[in-house]
């Protein structure tokens, strides 16, 4: 808030507007001119004594006289603080405010501003980070964690500033206090150190508690080795990186900071808590670990066998850049995948219906199955409102296959899907064996259709 002194020329005018209401009120109905010489005023309000015939007769004559012509206009005067403003624009009266720290929108590098910061920080380092600490301890007594972490988060700042003075050889913030060892001297710098740092060593310890419950677990272990960085025997801040590393399933990391605790404290009973929980964790990864190196090793295996049945009938297979999509089905061997001579092929298989742009997927089509067996179910068609297809039986339709130089060949509707895949005309491509099947009617011009097309594509190549 801007103030400002009344100047002696605002001091009169007021005391001026005083003495003109008293007159007018004193003053007989007739008009009277409000502005009589100042003189004249001013004398009368100091004498306050009635003045004779005479004298009040030329008083009347001069207000005659003056009562002819017009008053001046006589204004409010504007209060101090706004005349100061009356010439500025609006931004520069804004900014003026933004000046002023009630009205701060962002920090500026002022006197001001220093001064509110200095309220913050009152005090030494020392004592404004062990400020900090006991107000980090009562939240986390309430278990407020996050308050507690800010409180302990800013007496770290505090002091951590002045280390890293140190490190750069730089003056460091005066935190001395008078006496030590010798009332007369002093406190050394190594003796500020030493106190700071056991003033640091706790604040990132319990700043590592409050990660640990908020479950920030890397920042636990890392204001954890902090503080075992200034004081390699504090069993809290093993216990707490630990705890962290376990949580994040880094269990020799944990292990080892767990060891290193009990080094110093043998006989701790949460780091021996935490020992055990480390153990149970880790036989659990280790028999995790085993049970995946067997399901690799088992994968593995069965791939082996499946690529050797396939060689062994003399299936073509192919593979594209872009597969489809098909979960979890694939060529596999049914019932036992580890018994290549009791169990048969199965094949995901695709019934394509061209003239109509619609398809039917089967997951396991077995390589001692028909096309008829899979037909039987599948027909009749739920789409085919014409019945083009025919029902269960498959007489109405025909089925192709196409080759490897892309012809097609007739697929036999009751003949095992072996001796089609096993006659070396046909390939399965990305595991999927494809079927064209066609109304009797409409087949020979659909094949004579894609004869052409095929034909066209390898001329143009």
């Amino acid at each position: 808030m801007h103030i400002e002194e009344i100047t002696d020329d605002v001091a009169e005018r007021l005391k001026l507007a005083t003495t003109d209401g008293s007159s007018q009120a004193n003053s007989s109905p007739a008009p009277t001119n409000a502005s009589t010489n100042t003189n004249t005023k001013e004398a009368e309000a100091q004498n306050p004594i009635e003045q004779d015939g005479a004298a009040n007769t030329a008083a009347s004559a001069a207000s005659a006289a003056t009562s002819t012509t017009a008053p001046p206009v006589v204004l409010p005067e504007l209060s101090p603080g706004r005349a100061m403003e009356s010439n500025k624009t609006v931004d520069e009266v804004v900014a003026d405010l933004k000046k002023s720290p009630f009205f701060m929108t962002e920090l500026e590098e002022n006197d001001e501003t220093e001064a509110f910061k200095a309220l913050a920080y009152e005090g030494t380092p020392s004592e404004v980070a062990a400020d900090f600490k006991d107000r980090g301890n009562e939240c986390f007594q309430a278990r407020r964690w996050a308050d507690a972490k800010e409180f302990y988060t800013k007496g770290i700042l505090v002091l951590a500033a002045e280390e890293r003075k140190r490190q750069r050889g730089e003056p460091t913030t005066p935190d001395h206090h008078e006496g030590g060892e010798n009332e007369n001297e002093p406190e050394s710098d190594e003796a500020v150190a030493r106190r700071q740092r056991a003033i640091l060593e706790p604040l990132y310890a319990n700043r590592a508690a409050c990660h640990l419950e908020l479950r920030n677990y890397r920042s636990c272990w890392l204001d954890g080795f902090a503080a075992l960085r200034l004081n390699d025997r504090n069993v809290k801040a093993y216990y707490r990186s630990a705890r962290a590393l376990l949580a994040a399933g880094r269990i020799a990391e944990a292990d080892d900071a767990c060891a290193s605790g009990l080094a110093v404290a043998p006989d701790n009973g949460p780091l021996r808590a935490a020992a055990r929980d480390i153990i149970a964790a880790s036989e659990k990864a280790a028999a995790r670990q085993r049970a995946e190196a067997e399901r690799v090793a088992r994968e593995k295996r069965r791939a082996l066998l499946l690529r050797a049945a396939l060689k062994a009938r003399g299936i073509r297979t192919r593979a594209t850049a872009q597969p489809p999509e098909m979960e979890d089905a694939g060529i596999r061997l049914a019932p036992d995948p580890d018994d290549p001579r009791g169990s048969a092929l199965t094949f995901p298989a695709v019934l394509l219906y061209p003239l109509h742009l619609q398809s039917d997927f089967v997951k396991a089509f077995a390589e001692t199955d028909a096309v008829a067996d899979h037909l039987a179910y599948v027909l009749p068609l739920p789409w085919d409102r014409a019945g083009e297809y025919g029902g269960p039986g498959g007489g109405a339709v025909e089925c192709y296959a196409e080759t490897v130089d892309g012809g097609l060949l007739k697929v036999g509707k009751k003949a095992p899907l072996l001796k089609l895949l096993a006659s070396g005309r046909v390939e399965v491509v990305d595991e999927v064996v494809r079927l064209f099947v066609l109304p009797k009617a409409r087949a020979e011009a659909w094949v004579r259709e894609f004869k052409e097309k095929r034909a066209a594509e390898r001329g143009g190549r």
